[in-house]
C-alpha cells in the first residue's frame, strides 16, 4: 500500500522548507558509456585497450592526442579506455531534446564501426567489431542537470536519493545477473555492480572517484552564473526512448520538488549502498527496504509518493506536453508492475521489453536463466547496430514505442540543439 500524501512520517502537510531556488529553464545531459566487443571465429570476447583502439578509434583520434574528441553536434566522444567509450551529448533544453542527440550517439558509434568493418575487409583483418551499449566499467549511464547554487547541496540530495534507488523499477534496462543462489533477473545493471568500492551514500564528495549516487561542481560561463552542475552516476544507458524519456523527465520533476521546497524526510533510506541492490533484485517492486527512522517500505510505496508530490507541483505550476506524458508514463509503470500486468508497459521500459524478449527465447530453447545463451541475448538487447541487436529488432518489428523521429536523430549528427540555449557538453 503507498504512502498516502501529507501521511509520511515525519512530513507534515504544511511544512515546507525554505526554497532553493528554481531554475526556469533546466538543461540535460548524458554522457553513456558503451562496450567494444570483437568476435572470431562466431565467439564474442572483450577486445584489449589497444585493439580497439586501432580498429575501430584510429582515425578518429591519432597517438598522443587528447582522448576527448570534441563533436559538430557539440557533443563529445571521450576514449580514455579504448574498448569503453563514452559519447557525452551537448547539454539540452528539453528531455525530449536529449533523446534525440543521445539516440545521435548510437548512430555516431555505428557509423564508426560501419568504416572499421570495411577497413577490416579491405586488410583481411580476422574478426567483427560489435559495439553495445552497456558498459563492463564500473559507470553505466552519468546524467547531468543544472541546477541553482542557492540553499545546501545535501538537502537537495536528501530529497534525490531515495527516488534514484527505487527509480530503477521504472527506469532500469535490466541484467541477468549471477548470484550465489544462481542467475537473477535484476533490474539495473548498474545497480548491481553499486557496492563496489567506495560508494558515497551522503553523496557529499565532488570527487567521481568516490563514486558517489550524486555530486555537483560550479560551472564557471557566465551563461550559467548562479547555477550547479548535478551529476547523477547511478544510471543505466538505455535503448527505449520512452525509458530516457521518463528517466530525465521524472528526474527533473523531483528536482523541481527539491527548489519548491518539498522535503521527504520520513523516506530517508538507512543504507542506499544496500537498498539500491536490494531493489534491482525484486521486480515485484514489493520487497521492503528499511528507513533510517526504522520503518520499512517498498520500492513501489516510494515511487508513488514521489509520483504524488510531482502530480502536484505539476498541477500548481503546469505541465508541458513532455512533462504530461512522463507523468501519464510514469502512473502507467507502477500501477503495471504493481498488478503484475507487465504487458501494460511492454512496449515502454526497457528492463520488461528485455524481460519479455528473454523469457521468449527461454521458451522456444528450454533454457535455464543461467544458460550462456541467455547471457549472450542479454548483451545482444544492447547492440546498437540496428541489423543485429535484440533490441532495434523488437522497433524494425513495430514492438516498441517512441519519442524521436529517424530524420530528427540524423540532422542531431551534426546539429546541435536550438541556437541561445545550447551549451557543449561538459
Amino acid at each position: 500500500m503507498g504512502c498516502p500524501k501529507g501521511k509520511v512520517k515525519g512530513y507534515p502537510p504544511e511544512g515546507r522548507a525554505p526554497s532553493l531556488g528554481r531554475v526556469d529553464e533546466r538543461t540535460f545531459g548524458l554522457r553513456n558509456s558503451y562496450s567494444v566487443m570483437v568476435s572470431a571465429a562466431g565467439q564474442q570476447r572483450l577486445p584489449s585497450g589497444d585493439e580497439a583502439g586501432r580498429r575501430l578509434f584510429g582515425p578518429v583520434v591519432s597517438a598522443g592526442q587528447a582522448t576527448g574528441v570534441l563533436l559538430r553536434n557539440g557533443g563529445q566522444l571521450h576514449l580514455e579506455v579504448a574498448s569503453r567509450p563514452e559519447y557525452a551529448t551537448p547539454d539540452c533544453s528539453s528531455a525530449p531534446d536529449l533523446v534525440v542527440h543521445d539516440k545521435a550517439g548510437e548512430r555516431i558509434l555505428e557509423g564508426l564501426v560501419a568504416e572499421a568493418a570495411e577497413r577490416s575487409r579491405e586488410n583481411a583483418a580476422p574478426g567483427g567489431i560489435s559495439v553495445l551499449k552497456a558498459s563492463a566499467g564500473p559507470y553505466g549511464c552519468r546524467e547531468d542537470y543544472l541546477v541553482t547554487r542557492r540553499g545546501e547541496f545535501g538537502r537537495l540530495a536528501d530529497v534525490l536519493i531515495p527516488f534514484l534507488v527505487t527509480r530503477q523499477l521504472i527506469c532500469g534496462t535490466g541484467a541477468v545477473a549471477r548470484t550465489p543462489r544462481g542467475a537473477l533477473y535484476c533490474l539495473s545493471r548498474t545497480a548491481e555492480r553499486a557496492g563496489d568500492g567506495p560508494l558515497s551514500a551522503a553523496a557529499l564528495s565532488a570527487a567521481t572517484r568516490s563514486r558517489p549516487f550524486i555530486s555537483s561542481r560550479a560551472d564557471a560561463r557566465p551563461a550559467v552564473a548562479g547555477l550547479q552542475r548535478l551529476r547523477v552516476i547511478i544510471s543505466d544507458p538505455a535503448m527505449s526512448e520512452t525509458t530516457t524519456l521518463l528517466k530525465a523527465g521524472a528526474t527533473d520533476l523531483v528536482l523541481r520538488m527539491a527548489e519548491a521546497g518539498t522535503r521527504l524526510p520520513g523516506l530517508m533510506l538507512a543504507s542506499p549502498v544496500q537498498a539500491i541492490g536490494e531493489v534491482s533484485r525484486d521486480i515485484t517492486g514489493r520487497g521492503r527496504v528499511l528507513l533510517a527512522d526504522g520503518g520499512a517500505v517498498t520500492a513501489l510505496d516510494i515511487q508513488r509518493e514521489y509520483l504524488a508530490r510531482a502530480k502536484d507541483l505539476a498541477g500548481s505550476h503546469g505541465a508541458d506536453e513532455a512533462g504530461r506524458r512522463v507523468l501519464g508514463l510514469w502512473e502507467r509503470a507502477l500501477d503495471a508492475i504493481d498488478a503484475g500486468n507487465l504487458d501494460a508497459i511492454a512496449r515502454e521500459i526497457d528492463w520488461v521489453i528485455k524481460y519479455q524478449l528473454i523469457e521468449r527465447y527461454r521458451a522456444a530453447h528450454d533454457l535455464p536463466l543461467s544458460a550462456p545463451q541467455v547471457a549472450q541475448a542479454d548483451l545482444a538487447y544492447h547492440d546498437i547496430d540496428r541489423g543485429r541487436g535484440l533490441y532495434y529488432q523488437a522497433q524494425r518489428g513495430g514492438a516498441v514505442d517512441r519519442t524521436a523521429r529517424d530524420i530528427d536523430i540524423f540532422a542531431a549528427k551534426t546539429v546541435p540543439p536550438p541556437p541561445g540555449r545550447y551549451r557543449q557538453a561538459g
